[in-house]
């Protein structure tokens, strides 16, 4: 897998120049392109469109320093319609205008090429099951909320407190299949899952009941889910379980992901500093028959 995902860096130096079609990176990495984007993402730590304009940009950089050609020639090599186009994007990245960088020389700033090598550490173990569902709701209150890497998600926890007691015990009484209990639901994630952009939130239950009107439903249609169990420190601990799922368990097993909802269930200590979570997410086989 990691050869694959550097055989597809390599193209991305090649297309710098032009067009860099993720479908075709996918197809390089033989794997699909929703899970192209979640796996680079989770490994390279920024979105695969934010690391492509960055390797462009300085590229673009080191042309606008040497100045051999003109700045509107070096803005449409690097794909920009247009100098004012080109302009703000080299100034958000570097600091500085390219024409003031030509002039004075000013130090810019570098985006290394990636490459993905295994690192094999300790012997430490992910426990996870993989599990067949017909199709099912998840049924609760839903919400728009930021996506937070590290820390707590202070909007969410806004959200969850605010809905009243009663309704959370009406959702509670829906549930009627795995996963049990009230579960955090993300749906409409960003694939590159870039921090700060939005997702939509259910706090819900997994159910095959027909919900009141007042209550908001996500309808899930039948597939695969890899499950994995997990206990440490709250929240840090769930925010470390999405990070090595993609960045260990995808890269040994033959799953990939598929669109769909990740459903969280998590029981909080007493103290609420340490949790016990259960995770699924949505897989398909990668070269493997399920059925």
């Amino acid at each position: 897998m990691l050869d694959r995902l550097n055989e597809a860096m390599e193209l991305i130096e090649e297309r710098l120049d032009g067009t860099v079609d993720v479908a075709e990176l996918a197809a390089v990495a033989m794997t699909s392109e929703h899970h192209f984007r979640r796996l680079f993402s989770a490994l390279a730590g920024m979105p695969l469109s934010e690391y492509v304009r960055h390797r462009r940009l300085t590229v673009a950089g080191a042309e606008v320093v040497a100045g051999h050609r003109t700045l509107l020639d070096v803005a449409t090599a690097h794909g920009y319609g247009s100098g004012e186009s080109f302009a703000r994007a080299f100034r958000a990245f570097h600091g500085v205008g390219p024409g003031q960088a030509r002039r004075t020389g000013a130090v810019l700033r570098s985006q290394s090429r990636l490459s993905f090598r295994l690192t094999v550490e300790g012997s430490s173990t992910m426990r996870y099951r993989v599990v067949e569902k017909d199709a099912f709701a998840v049924v609760g209150r839903k919400t728009r909320a930021p996506l937070v890497h590290v820390g707590a998600n202070l909007a969410l926890a806004a959200f969850v407190r605010g809905i009243d007691r009663d309704v959370l015990d009406r959702i509670a009484e829906l549930g009627d299949q795995e996963p049990t209990g009230l579960l955090g639901v993300t749906d409409d994630l960003d694939p590159g899952r870039a921090e700060g952009t939005e997702f939509t939130y259910y706090h819900g239950v997994v159910t095959s009941a027909r919900p009141p009107d007042d209550l908001d439903r996500l309808p899930v249609p039948a597939g695969t889910w890899a499950v994995f169990a997990y206990r440490g420190e709250f929240p840090e601990a769930l925010q470390y379980l999405w990070r090595d799922v993609f960045t260990q368990w995808f890269p040994a097993n033959p799953y990939r992901t598929r669109p769909g909802p990740e459903m969280l269930r998590v029981e909080l200590s007493q103290d609420g500093r340490r949790a016990a979570a259960e995770l699924w997410i949505p897989v398909e086989a990668d070269g493997v028959r399920f059925r």
